[in-house]
């Protein structure tokens, strides 16, 4: 009983290798795709420069995994203002050998507007691997200078920016004294709990969006675990013995757990990092398709005004006809 438990747990760790391998090749593509594309994009974004309100066109088109999140207040704003939407990959940009290629930024140029000073506003995405077996996109909290009585988020996005401040200059807990302390929530972490839960999130503007972290992964501890878990790969791969994790480390991701469930209360957008991907994957590269199904939208629009329009003069033209012809005598 024992060796077949041993083979199928050596089973799966291959097979979690082999999807490793795929989420490999599949990060080359994106690599080698955007170098490729990236003087497409340089072109694409001079011609479009002379469209009139291509951006807000192709907003408007958007599909139901970005349009779901745009409020009718927000929608509002992004109508009436937005300039300009852009999409780099900024690990690539840095390096493009060795940069992630998942990381990306995700740029707003606005005109100015009735809600806030900030002519652009930019979004960026880290793609961070934690010891616990987290690997997916963190960011943080970008602030915006809202005009008095303005705010679309009714305060939670300079709650969030204020506690995330206060957490980043704290130096990190550690795993003994995790243990032994319960970690309380501080004053203005406690401000923004209360907020939320008075605010209700279902309906959240799309600009607490601006507010997502995620997981809190710095680059030194996401560079230590890609490089532990490569490592671990390595040696499996070469039929090497992978040590397996001490007690002390599984208490110690079960104290980051604990913790991670008190930063999760406090994310104003839980799904910030799907929004960042559909705005990476499909809008940003998508635009042109969008932007002429708001064409073709428009075109039917007025075919249909145009029908109505006709049908309209057809009635009168029949009631004139009606009105004019001498009516027939009874017998």
């Amino acid at each position: 009983m024992d060796a077949t438990l041993e083979e199928t747990l050596v089973s799966y760790e291959e097979l979690a290798d082999l999807e490793q391998e795929f989420d490999d090749v599949e990060t080359e593509i994106i690599r080698q795709q955007y170098a490729l594309t990236k003087p497409l994009y340089a072109k694409r974004a001079e011609l479009v420069s002379k469209i009139p309100n291509f951006w807000r066109l192709v907003l408007e088109q958007a599909p139901m995994d970005i349009d779901e999140y745009i409020q009718p207040s927000d929608s509002a704003v992004l109508m009436s203002s937005l300039k300009s939407l852009s999409v780099r990959r900024l690990e690539l940009d840095a390096d493009e050998k060795k940069g992630d290629p998942r990381s990306v930024a995700i740029r707003f140029e606005f005109d100015e507007n009735e809600h806030f000073e900030d002519a652009v506003l930019e979004k960026t995405f880290w793609w961070r691997y934690s010891k616990d077996g987290f690997a997916g996109l963190v960011s943080e909290p970008v602030e915006i200078r809202w005009k008095k009585g303005k705010d679309l988020t009714d305060g939670l996005l300079g709650l969030v920016k204020a506690v995330y401040d206060e957490q980043a200059a704290k130096p990190k807990q550690a795993a003994k004294d995790k243990k032994s302390n319960k970690v309380e929530l501080t004053a203005k972490q406690k401000a923004l709990k209360e907020k939320m839960e008075n605010t209700g999130m279902g309906g959240v503007s799309f600009f607490a969006w601006f507010g997502y972290i995620g997981e809190y992964v710095t680059a030194e501890e996401s560079k230590a675990a890609l490089a532990e878990e490569r490592e671990e790969r390595r040696k499996r791969k070469a039929g090497e013995e992978v040590a397996k994790k001490k007690d002390e480390d599984e208490e110690m991701e079960d104290d980051e757990d604990d913790e991670d469930d008190d930063d999760d209360d406090l994310e104003i957008f839980p799904t910030g990092d799907q929004l960042a991907m559909a705005f990476a994957d499909d809008l940003w590269p998508a635009a042109l398709k969008y932007f002429i199904q708001a064409q073709e939208e428009d075109l039917s629009e007025i075919d249909q005004d145009m029908d109505d329009w006709e049908d309209d003069e057809d009635d009168e033209d029949d009631e004139e006809e009606g009105a004019g012809r001498p009516q027939k005598k009874r017998a």
